[in-house]
């Protein structure tokens, strides 16, 4: 799980982490009331909760919220505060975000309990790479809105967290495309693909000018599983009905092989 807390008392800060380091399985990021450095974070990461000072000297907590839920309408959101605010106080707006409100000075069991929200709204993805391409979202089918869509995020599980440039995937989807042809059906399933997985709270991809990165943490995966040395089944199909994908088979046989 990967959070933001942002608070512009630096002791408040401190105060956090004292309560929250040894929590296994999350990554936070501290921000004092830098809305630029917030956004750019929030963009480049895909964050699955965020901790928000309500009265701040550069922003206003609400405001920075509905600032990040543009960027990613899935997040959850704890405010921390020193005021007499309750959650009905909540704006209506940022309302179904916003998972509670917690008063300073922090309670470990009140941290825990919005943690534990943050971690709910995460959706289990579970992908087969071998005899054929499946993806479930807590044991149901995603469904793509285009074959090209799915065909770009098995590009993207294939290679392994490594990052796929715009250029790259339109070498792998349309070989035979004319450039300026290729660059509008490639944007075309980037937003295709962006909308499916928003739909399904499954914000696993990170989405960049002409670059993508699939953040694995988010993903449960057969191929991945047999990478790390675990005992899956493998009959030497992989992404059969993808041509590109046979260079990855052969790299992952010659690795089998040793």
């Amino acid at each position: 799980m990967k959070i933001i807390v942002v608070d512009d008392e630096l002791h408040a800060l401190h105060d956090f982490l004292s309560t929250i380091i040894g929590v296994e399985k999350i990554e936070y990021q501290f921000f004092r009331d830098d809305e630029e450095a917030i956004s750019h974070y929030a963009q480049e990461n895909p964050i699955d909760g965020a901790f928000l000072d309500i009265n701040m000297a550069g922003i206003n907590g609400f405001e920075l919220a509905r600032k990040l839920l543009k960027i990613r309408p899935n997040l959850k959101i704890s405010f921390i505060t020193g005021l007499l605010i309750e959650e009905k106080d909540v704006p209506s707006d940022i309302a179904p975000n916003t998972v509670s409100v917690i008063h300073k000075p922090y309670r470990r069991e009140d941290l825990g309990e919005a943690l534990r929200k943050f971690g709910d709204s995460k959706s289990a993805l579970e992908v087969r790479m071998f005899g054929g391409f499946d993806c479930l979202i807590n044991g149901k089918a995603l469904l793509f809105s285009s074959n090209k869509s799915k065909e770009l995020f098995a590009l993207l599980l294939a290679n392994n967290g490594r990052s796929v440039t715009m250029n790259a995937a339109i070498a792998a989807l349309y070989p035979e495309k004319e450039v300026e042809k290729a660059k509008i059906l490639y944007r075309d399933a980037v937003w295709r693909l962006r909308k499916t997985l928003e739909e399904a709270k499954c914000e696993c991809v990170v989405f960049q000018r002409a670059l993508l990165v699939l953040d694995k943490s988010f993903v449960s995966c057969d191929y991945y599983d047999l990478l790390a040395g675990k005992d899956v089944y493998y009959d030497g199909s992989f992404l059969p009905e993808y041509e590109w994908a046979e260079p990855f088979k052969r790299e992952l046989d010659a690795r089998l092989a040793k």
